[in-house]
C-alpha cells in the first residue's frame, strides 16, 4: 500500500480522478434533482476537477503543498454550478491543510479532508443534509479514524469511499426531494467518483478513457415526478469577481442571501467566485461591482432546463466542455488585447445564433458581429461585450434569439461608454431574422427599434425534436424517439410519424395567419424532404396542384421561360424538351406548387438542388 504521497503524485491523483468522474458524468446527471432538477451535475464537476486536471498537466510539482495550492486556486477559477463550487471548496481546505508540506502521511491527509469538510460548510449559507456535504463529511471522519489505525494514505482513502457509499445511500431518505424521484444525491456520487479514482492511481489501476454507459435506468430520477414548485428561485447564476480592494464581502454575502437560495462562495486572496440562485441576477451583478472587477458570468434558467428533461430532452446548458477550454484559452491569450472599434456608422448588429449556415444568413442580412451560441451554449456576458465593442457603430442592436440569453445580454446596456446599445428581446432565430429585415439607416434609433420589436412579435416559430427518453409531461405520454413538436417553447403534440406530426403543427390555429413559412434544420440532417402545400383557410381542403394551374406543355414552356429571366437559365432546365419538364413537374414526388402573395410557386429538384419559379398571373 502506498503510505505518503507527495506532490507529483498528488497532481497524478487528481488527473485520474477528473477522468473517472468524466466518463460517468452522464449517469451522474441522470441523479440530479436537488437542489433543483437540472440534469447537469455530473457536468459541472466533470468541468470543475478538469481545470484543475489541466493545470496538473501543465505545471508539474514536487511538494504536496505546491501540487495542492495550485489544485485548489484551479478548482476555484473553474467551479461551475452549486457542485463544483463545494468541490472547489473541499479541495480547497485540503489545500489549507496541507500548506507547506513537502509530503503528507495518512494523519496529514485525513486532516486536510476533514479541514475541507469544515471550509464546504462554512461557505454554503443554508447547508443540507443528504448532500455531498452529508457525504464528505462522513466520509472524511472516518478517514481520521482509519489514520490512527493505520499510517496509509491509501488505507485512509479506503475507508473513506466506503464510509462514503454508506452515507451516499442513505441520502435518499434524509432529503424529500430526493426520496420523491426516487435516487440517490448526484453531488455526493460524484465526489466518492473523484475519490474513487485518486484511489486507483494510488493502486496502479490504468486511467479510463473510454465513455461508460452509465447506470442502470433505475437509477435515474423521475423528472416528470418533479414539479416547478420544486424550484423556488429561477436563476442558476454564477460568476467571478477579481478584487480591487482589501475589503470584506460579508456585507455582499448578507445580501445575495436575501435575493435568493443555494448560495456559494469560494474566495481567495485575489478573487471569489460566486454561485446563487435568485430571480434577479442583474442585481447580483450589479452589487457585486462594488466588490471588484466582474471577470466571467454564467446565468442558466433552471425552470427551462426542468421541463426540458420532464419532456425528455437533453437539458441544455453553458457548461460544454469545448466552449470553456477555449473561452478561458480565448481569455488567458487576450488578456490586455480587447480593443473597442471606434463608430464608422451610425447602426450596427450583433446576433447569436448556432452554425455556420445560420450565421452566413445574418452575415447576409448586414449583421456586423455572429456570437456563436443557442440553446446548448449560451454566451456569456463577456462575450456579448467583447462583440459589442468589436462592432464599429454609434448604436449597437444586440438580437440574443434565445430566452436563455436575453438577460445576460441586458447586462450589456451601459456597460459600453461609446456607443447605445439596445437588445432586441429576440427568443427564437426567426424572431432575429425577421427584425433585421425591418432595420432602416435612414431611421432614428428609437423609431428602427419600435419596428424590430413589432417585427419580433409577428412571428410564430415551431420545432421538431425528439424523445431522449420515456416519459409524461404536460398531458402528454411520450416514448423514446417520438418525435415532438414544440410551438413557441411549448409543447404541441408527439407522434412517431414525422409527416403525420407536421401536419398536424401546419393546421394548427396558429399557423393559418401566416404569409411566409421558413425551414431550417441542423447540419446532421441526413435525409430532408421538403415538401410545400397549399389549403383552403375555410375547410382546410388541400388545394392540389391541377386546382391551381393546367399541367400543359404550356406550362413546361412558361417555366423555362421565367426561368432564364429569373434565375439566368438553370443549365439543367433549359436542356429539358417541354415534354420532359412536363413529366418531372407531374410527378408529386419531385414537384411542388404553392401560392405565395406573389403569386404561384412551381419548383423541382435535380441533381444540385432545386429550381423554382414565380408565376405571378396565378396568383390566387
Amino acid at each position: 500500500m502506498v503510505d505518503i504521497i507527495d506532490g507529483a503524485l498528488f497532481q497524478r491523483m487528481v488527473i485520474h480522478g477528473s477522468a473517472s468522474i468524466s466518463v460517468q458524468k452522464q449517469a451522474i446527471n441522470d441523479l440530479n434533482v436537488f437542489p433543483v432538477p437540472d440534469g447537469d451535475t455530473g457536468t459541472n464537476m466533470s468541468l470543475t476537477i478538469g481545470t484543475a486536471a489541466a493545470e496538473a498537466k501543465k505545471k508539474p510539482a514536487q511538494s504536496i503543498g505546491k501540487a495542492a495550492s495550485v489544485n485548489a486556486s484551479a478548482l476555484l477559477r473553474g467551479a461551475r454550478g452549486n457542485s463544483g463550487v463545494i468541490l472547489s471548496l473541499l479541495f480547497r481546505g485540503i489545500s489549507k491543510g496541507l500548506k507547506g508540506m513537502e509530503t503528507a502521511d495518512a494523519a496529514a491527509f485525513a486532516a486536510a479532508m476533514q479541514q475541507g469538510v469544515s471550509s464546504a460548510y462554512k461557505a454554503v449559507m443554508k447547508p443540507a443534509e443528504g448532500t455531498i456535504l452529508t457525504v464528505s463529511r462522513l466520509a472524511a471522519a472516518k478517514a481520521s479514524e482509519a489514520a490512527q489505525e493505520r499510517n496509509s494514505v491509501e488505507a485512509v482513502l479506503e475507508a473513506a469511499i466506503a464510509e462514503g457509499q454508506v452515507a451516499l445511500a442513505d441520502t435518499v431518505n434524509q432529503n424529500p426531494v430526493l426520496k420523491k424521484a426516487g435516487v440517490v444525491d448526484a453531488g455526493g456520487k460524484g465526489f466518492l467518483c473523484i475519490l474513487q479514482g485518486m484511489l486507483d492511481e494510488l493502486r496502479g489501476l490504468p486511467v479510463p478513457e473510454e465513455e461508460d454507459s452509465g447506470l442502470p435506468a433505475k437509477e435515474s430520477a423521475d423528472f416528470a415526478a418533479l414539479s416547478e414548485e420544486d424550484i423556488t428561485f429561477t436563476f442558476d447564476t454564477v460568476f467571478i469577481v477579481r478584487k480591487t480592494a482589501d475589503k470584506s464581502i460579508d456585507p455582499f454575502r448578507a445580501y445575495l442571501n436575501s435575493i435568493g437560495d443555494s448560495l456559494v462562495i469560494g474566495e481567495d486572496d485575489e478573487s471569489f467566485k460566486v454561485h446563487v440562485h435568485t430571480d434577479i441576477p442583474g442585481a447580483a451583478l450589479s452589487e457585486a461591482q462594488k466588490y471588484g472587477t466582474l471577470e466571467l458570468a454564467k446565468i442558466e434558467n433552471m425552470r427551462t432546463q426542468a421541463e426540458e428533461l420532464a419532456a425528455g430532452k437533453k437539458a441544455q446548458s453553458t457548461d460544454d466542455l469545448e466552449q470553456v477550454e477555449a473561452e478561458l484559452e480565448a481569455q488567458e491569450n487576450s488578456a490586455g488585447k480587447w480593443t473597442v472599434a471606434a463608430p464608422e456608422k451610425k447602426y450596427g448588429v450583433v446576433s447569436v445564433c448556432a452554425g455556420g449556415g445560420m450565421a452566413s444568413v445574418f452575415q447576409d442580412l448586414g449583421v456586423d458581429a455572429i456570437i456563436s451560441g443557442g440553446q446548448t451554449m449560451n454566451p456569456s456576458t463577456e462575450d456579448i461585450l467583447r462583440a459589442i465593442d468589436s462592432t464599429p457603430a454609434e448604436v449597437v442592436f444586440v438580437l440574443p434569439n434565445n430566452k436563455n440569453i436575453i438577460m445576460a445580454a441586458q447586462q450589456c446596456v451601459g456597460f459600453v461608454p461609446d456607443k447605445q446599445v439596445v437588445v432586441i428581446p429576440t427568443r427564437t432565430v426567426p424572431q432575429g431574422i425577421s427584425a433585421m429585415l425591418v432595420l432602416d439607416p435612414e431611421a432614428d434609433a428609437e423609431s428602427n427599434a419600435a419596428a424590430m420589436e413589432e417585427a419580433r412579435k409577428n412571428v410564430r416559430t415551431s420545432e421538431i425534436t425528439y424523445a431522449a427518453r420515456d416519459s409524461d409531461f404536460d398531458g402528454f405520454k411520450i416514448h423514446e424517439g417520438d418525435y415532438m413538436a414544440l410551438a413557441e417553447g411549448q409543447l404541441f403534440a408527439t407522434d412517431q410519424d414525422i409527416g403525420r406530426l407536421l401536419t398536424h403543427l401546419a393546421q394548427s390555429g396558429s399557423q393559418q395567419n401566416a404569409e411566409f413559412i421558413s425551414i431550417f434544420y441542423g447540419e446532421d440532417v441526413t435525409e430532408v424532404r421538403l415538401d410545400a402545400c397549399s389549403f383552403w383557410i375555410e375547410t382546410g381542403k388541400e388545394i392540389t396542384p391541377e386546382e391551381m394551374t393546367d399541367l400543359d406543355r404550356e406550362l413546361a414552356m412558361r417555366f423555362q421561360s421565367q426561368d432564364k429571366l429569373q434565375n439566368d437559365g438553370v443549365e439543367y432546365v433549359q436542356k429539358l424538351t417541354a415534354e420532359e419538364l412536363l413529366e418531372i413537374l407531374k410527378n408529386p414526388k419531385r414537384a411542388v406548387f404553392f401560392y405565395t402573395p406573389v403569386g404561384l410557386e412551381v419548383g423541382f429538384n435535380y441533381e444540385t438542388g432545386w429550381v423554382t419559379v414565380t408565376i405571378k398571373e396565378q396568383a390566387l
